[in-house]
C-alpha cells in the first residue's frame, strides 16, 4: 500500500506553501504529494496552517527595515 508521507508544515518551505495555495484554490488535498499533521494539542489542521503563514509573513515584513523608512533615512543623509 501506498501512502503519502506524513510531514509538519513548514511555512518556510516553499513547496508547503505553494501546496496550500493550490489546496485552497481547489478546496481538496488530491495533488498534494503529502499529509500535513497537526504540531500542536489544539485546533484543526487549516487553522494551525493559517496561522504559521501569518506569522512567517509577519516575520518576514517586520524582521527588516521597511523600504519607506530606508529611503526616507538615505534622504536624511543626502539632505542633512
Amino acid at each position: 500500500m501506498y501512502g503519502r508521507p506524513y510531514v509538519i508544515f513548514n511555512p518556510a518551505n516553499q513547496d508547503h506553501r505553494k501546496w496550500f495555495a493550490n489546496f485552497n484554490k481547489t478546496g481538496a488535498w488530491g495533488s498534494c504529494p503529502v499529509r500535513f499533521v497537526v504540531n500542536d494539542d489544539h485546533g484543526d489542521l487549516i487553522t494551525m496552517i493559517q496561522r504559521e503563514l501569518i506569522q512567517y509573513y509577519v516575520d518576514k515584513e517586520f524582521s527588516k527595515p521597511s523600504t519607506v523608512a530606508k529611503k526616507q533615512r538615505q534622504k536624511s543623509l543626502v539632505f542633512g
